[in-house]
């Protein structure tokens, strides 16, 4: 069937969780079906976006997304096709229920990309796990339930801590770490507020999280643009975690193990276009665990796609419309085919911004619940470079990991902080740094691997010869040259 006219539906309200790489995804969607010569609505009700400029897409309706407006909308432009995938979970979500209430039948609309039938699957933590387990993929111990009164029920059959987490729910919202019933009912209380089912998990606190960006065809062609490890372990979301691609700790036996599983989940979940895979692996062996798979664009396929130089919203949205990857070009190189996956030879560090003294009384511990505002991203010839060019870059005043004008916290209270991290919990290393507590003391309280504290340690010993001089002139060549690789400002 030849498309004529495509509804898309956008990133919508910008908010804790769902902000501008929704925009971005919806926008390079967007530019994709121009391509082609295919008209496009946009819903999107919030005008401070690029997708809703002028020229970006045909024609915009900045209402609500919700199920009843889009109707609406479908009603009377009368599209061939909608895409769901490139607005984040509020899309997702508002595409489910029209899905489910027959809208899209009723109208002869059919949904582009991944067959949305899937998407419910991968959606339904409870039918997620299921698929993996009869795959053989590990997945960690879980029970899906609908009431608190399940959850304490289920809490008998799996061993505390546990970790509850909301279905069809973006930004870990409700998502907590119970360590009895009392913080079970209060946490599930909270969840089910947000999603009628939720998970009970065991925990996997302190595990690694890797994620891999998968991109597949309706030939069953499959690249993996990138893979990402976050820098803060399983336990504190990935939103508010540092992130680091590609992965800096992974042996090649990890690496193609991780590859190979997050192949076979979009192969097995029917992806066309691009998805997101996220394991928890262990420090200490080759055990892994897969937390789930987004089918769609995500908060991790926008850092990927400005990583990489591989345009991952755009070639989604052109295998959706049936090409496949041998067939597109990468619009960034211009010389290299889609099928062609990146290879990188500098670090890209992405790191949260967090606004809490805007927010009176809310907590300024992180965990399982994304609460940070922003992120962004930069780039190195090594770690060190790119983590203290983004710490510099956030605004704060930061002049990087040293930051030699503040005032030193005693032991006890570094010891505490780190024990129960705050969104300042990297400020802190460098006081546990200066307290003389060791690699190994740092990485057995943060569940940090040892690998990114060294390099912190790296940081805290090149500030320490660098404060025997004066001033810039008097610092000899070779320490300079090295003080500059490592990301020191002047």
């Amino acid at each position: 069937m030849k498309l004529e006219k495509v509804l898309v539906i956008g990133s919508g309200a910008l908010k804790i969780g769902e902000a501008g790489e929704f925009d971005y995804s919806g926008t390079q969607a967007l530019k994709a079906l121009k391509e082609e010569n295919i008209l496009t609505i946009l819903v999107n009700p919030n005008i401070a976006t690029v997708q809703t400029s002028e020229k970006i897409a045909d024609k915009i309706y900045s209402l609500p997304i919700t199920p009843f407006f889009v109707e609406k909308i479908i009603k009377k432009e009368k599209p061939q096709g909608i895409f769901i995938s490139f607005g984040g979970q509020t899309a997702l979500n508002c595409g489910i229920e029209l899905y489910n209430s027959g809208v899209f039948k009723k109208n002869n609309v059919k949904v582009l990309g991944t067959p949305i039938s899937y998407i419910i699957k991968s959606e339904d933590r409870d039918i997620f796990r299921q698929m993996l387990i009869n795959r053989g993929i590990n997945i960690a111990k879980s029970i899906a339930v609908n009431s608190v009164s399940e959850a304490i029920d289920a809490s008998n059959e799996i061993v505390f801590p546990l970790i509850i987490r909301s279905a069809y729910a973006l930004g870990g919202l409700g998502s907590g770490l119970a360590k009895n019933v009392y913080e079970l009912k209060k946490i599930s209380s909270v969840a089910l507020s947000y999603s009628s089912q939720i998970l009970i998990e065991e925990s996997l606190k302190g595990w690694k999280e890797i994620e891999y960006e998968v991109v597949r065809d309706i030939y069953d062609n499959c690249i993996t643009v990138c893979n990402m490890e976050n820098i803060d372990p399983i336990g504190i979301h990935t939103g508010d975690s540092i992130v680091v691609a590609p992965s800096q700790t992974l042996n090649n036996i990890e690496y193609n193990k991780l590859r190979f599983i997050a192949i076979k989940i979009a192969r097995y979940f029917n992806i066309i276009g691009e998805c997101n895979v996220q394991f928890a692996l262990s420090n200490n062996s080759y055990k892994y665990n897969v937390i789930e798979i987004n089918a769609r664009l995500s908060r991790s396929s926008a850092l990927a796609s400005k990583a990489t130089g591989y345009p991952l919203a755009f070639i989604a949205a052109k295998l959706a419309l049936g090409y496949g990857l041998h067939e597109l070009k990468n619009t960034v190189t211009k010389l290299t085919s889609a099928f062609f996956e990146p290879a990188l030879d500098y670090i890209v560090c992405k790191i949260p911004r967090w606004d809490l003294n805007k927010f009176y009384g809310v907590s300024t511990k992180i965990g399982s619940s994304m609460k940070s505002v922003g992120e962004l991203m930069s780039i190195g010839g090594s770690f060190e470079e790119a983590f203290q060019k983004g710490l510099r870059m956030l605004d704060l005043g930061l002049y990087g990991f040293i930051n030699p004008f503040k005032n030193k916290k005693n032991i006890k209270s570094v010891i505490k902080i780190l024990k129960s991290p705050k969104y300042n919990r990297i400020e802190v290393i460098e006081d546990a740094l200066e307290n003389g507590l060791s690699v190994d003391n740092i990485t057995s309280i943060t569940n940090i691997n040892p690998w990114f504290i060294s390099r912190l340690e790296n940081l805290f010993k090149t500030k320490k010869k660098i404060k025997y001089y004066y001033n810039l002139n008097h610092i000899p060549y070779e320490l300079l040259y090295k003080s500059k690789k490592k990301g020191f400002s002047d």
